[in-house]
């Protein structure tokens, strides 16, 4: 298996988790000019966009670790374009959640980071 192959594999593992918590699951692997987010989808009146990181061992750190502040300034550019387009969601607050699965543990991570684009350096 590939590394495309197996980051797939992951990201359905981690949206059958999510759907588990009651999340529902609008679009996956949704991508655009500012860049992709793996899982977007609605969870307790959020439109939430979610980013998938899967590690085999911690010997290249923590899957959250991946998820710093250039990616994060991507999914929320990629968020603007998406809500762009599907105005029907405007009236829900946006959350940003990260979905860590290391070996085969998932642990899911709502409110992962705030909004923010490159230049405002928050990172969480």
């Amino acid at each position: 298996m590939n590394h495309v192959e197996i980051g797939k594999n992951y990201e359905e593992k981690a949206a059958l988790f999510l759907e588990k918590q009651g999340f529902r699951i609008l679009e996956r692997n949704f991508r655009c000019r500012q860049g992709e987010v793996d899982i977007i989808g609605i969870h307790e009146n959020c439109l939430v966009f979610v980013e998938v990181k899967y590690r085999k061992n911690t010997g290249a750190g923590m899957p959250e670790e991946a998820v710093g502040v250039q990616k994060q300034s991507k999914i929320c550019k990629t968020s603007d374009y998406f809500r762009m387009g599907h105005r029907q969601y405007a009236h829900l607050q946006v959350r940003y959640d990260v979905v860590a699965v290391l070996s085969d543990e998932i642990r899911w991570h709502p409110n992962a980071f705030f909004y923010q684009t490159a230049k405002n350096g928050i990172s969480w």
